[in-house]
């Protein structure tokens, strides 16, 4: 019994790291899409820094909903920048190995960063609610000060209901299996390796989704379902196409945002018949919203257009056009 248990005790002393396998099922070609997933990386770094430059220097943009577009596009880096570089590593160099601070530290910029992504999508929603619903007290709501409130309540609110997700798998004991069948670390995955009870780990992973992004996208919903109502009893069609314009670039992003999580979540379900499935979706939902969130808003927003036109020098065919 007590070589038995010297043996365990050493064994989970040894545990330094954690091995990232990557993608399930297809570690022999794997490599090939790291082409896609870098350009889509670079995609995303080069529009969000495009993006928070034009609202910087335009003073058209420098109103509350293009505030928020703004933090969205430092969470959108922050996002890509928490995955993207350790995947590029091991797809490219085979670099496999992750330290456990390195890989809880993922855990919890994955979770702080995609709960803030909800966030800022509620935040953005209310101001649309409010311009459309109540335009005539917006100036007097929607100040400076409501914004910057808004936006510091989302960082307080993500970053501190995240950090029990890290701290909790952590105190998690590993004590022979060290390979993660994925290319990110996350939360379940990580734990599943534990030695003993991880209850507390998937009840909190499950609180944090539901009160979090649960909560977020009802009311997210909820706004725009009083926005469709307020504009169908607009008398003048154009009145009402003005409105939906102003706010179809975002609707079209909260669906996809939403619906990933739903069909993540969903796929999740049948991991463990086809992993490959869970793993890639799970990729691709961190990896493509910062690559089509500033695509979307810059074809479809006419203020956004002009200042990226300006910006590129391009604001003499502008003022022609």
């Amino acid at each position: 019994m007590d070589t038995s248990t010297s043996v365990t005790n050493s064994t989970s002393l040894q545990i330094s790291h954690f091995i990232l396998t990557g993608l399930p099922g297809i570690h022999e070609w794997q490599h090939w899409l790291s082409l896609p997933l870098a350009l889509l990386y670079l995609l995303a770094l080069s529009a969000n820094i495009l993006i928070m430059v034009t609202i910087q220097r335009e003073p058209m943009l420098h109103e509350p909903m293009y505030h928020f577009l703004g933090v969205l596009a430092v969470v959108d880096i922050g996002l890509a920048t928490t995955i993207m570089p350790k995947i590029l590593a091991i797809f490219w160099f085979d670099a496999k190995a992750i330290s456990l601070p390195e890989c809880f530290a993922q855990i919890y910029a994955i979770h702080s960063f995609f709960c803030m992504e909800s966030g800022i999508f509620l935040c953005m929603a209310v101001d649309r609610y409010i311009a459309i619903c109540h335009p005539l007290q917006y100036l007097s709501i929607v100040t400076e000060a409501f914004v910057l409130k808004a936006t510091g309540f989302m960082m307080l609110r993500n970053g501190l209901l995240t950090i029990p997700v890290p701290i909790l798998a952590a105190q998690r004991n590993y004590c022979s299996r060290n390979e993660i069948n994925h290319c990110l670390c996350s939360n379940l995955g990580v734990t599943s390796l534990a030695c003993d009870d991880i209850t507390i780990n998937r009840f909190y992973q499950l609180v944090l989704v539901w009160v979090v992004i649960g909560s977020d996208m009802i009311l997210v919903f909820v706004s725009y379902a009083l926005i469709i109502r307020s504009v169908l009893r607009l008398n003048s069609a154009e009145a009402t196409s003005k409105a939906l314009s102003t706010c179809s670039s975002h609707l079209i992003l909260i669906l996809f945002f939403y619906t990933a999580i739903i069909v993540v979540s969903v796929t999740h379900l049948a991991g463990r018949r086809v992993p490959l499935i869970p793993v890639l979706l799970n990729v691709l939902q961190i990896v493509i919203p910062p690559a089509l969130n500033p695509m979307v808003y810059a074809l479809r927003t006419q203020e956004l257009k002009v200042a990226f036109q300006k910006l590129l020098g391009l604001g003499e065919y502008v003022s022609r056009t």
